[in-house]
């Protein structure tokens, strides 16, 4: 029989989400930490390096077994928990993230703590069919909700890329 893996979130110490990255590998556990691609200027040249999209956090797909030795990793704080237990993070969300990050460089996670707006679907492009809630675009920037995390993802969109989801 299969144990049920869930994704979790995880906090870790500041500035700790590569090692706490590589101390989850050695372990052999599953984990996921989000890395954006961003362009930062040097004295004398540009260069492209990758940091954690969220600051702090790393997302781990464990068994309920495996919960005791994520808390033991080094530079691991907690799970981020919500209404008293540790926060599930639904599959779909995670794979949004990694869809995100493939299509687009220098994408900025915001917290947010109100959610407004409306269902779209992404009609063209690597995110083509997903769905998600806009909380506004301005010019043709969208900026995604992932309702779970309590974080909103901006990217560059073309507005005629998205089609509101129709209401029964």
């Amino acid at each position: 029989m299969n144990p049920v893996k869930t994704w979790y979130a995880v906090y870790t110490k500041p500035r700790w989400e590569k090692k706490v990255s590589l101390q989850l590998d050695k372990k052999g556990l599953d984990y996921y930490c989000p890395l954006n691609k961003v362009r930062r200027k040097w004295s004398d040249r540009y260069k492209v390096i990758e940091e954690p999209l969220f600051t702090s956090y790393v997302f781990v797909h464990i068994t309920e077994e495996e919960k005791a030795r994520v808390r033991l990793t080094d530079g691991v704080v907690n799970f981020v928990y919500w209404n008293g237990k540790p926060g599930v993070i639904p599959a779909a969300e995670i794979e949004i993230i990694r869809k995100f990050l493939k299509e687009y460089e220098d994408v900025q996670a915001e917290k947010v703590d109100v959610l407004a707006g409306q269902k779209v679907r992404i009609k063209t492009g690597l995110m083509m069919d997903t769905e998600g809630l806009v909380i506004k675009v301005l010019n043709n920037r969208a900026y995604v909700l992932l309702e779970s995390l309590g974080y909103q993802l901006t990217a560059q969109f073309e507005k005629n890329n998205l089609e509101p989801i129709k209401q029964p």
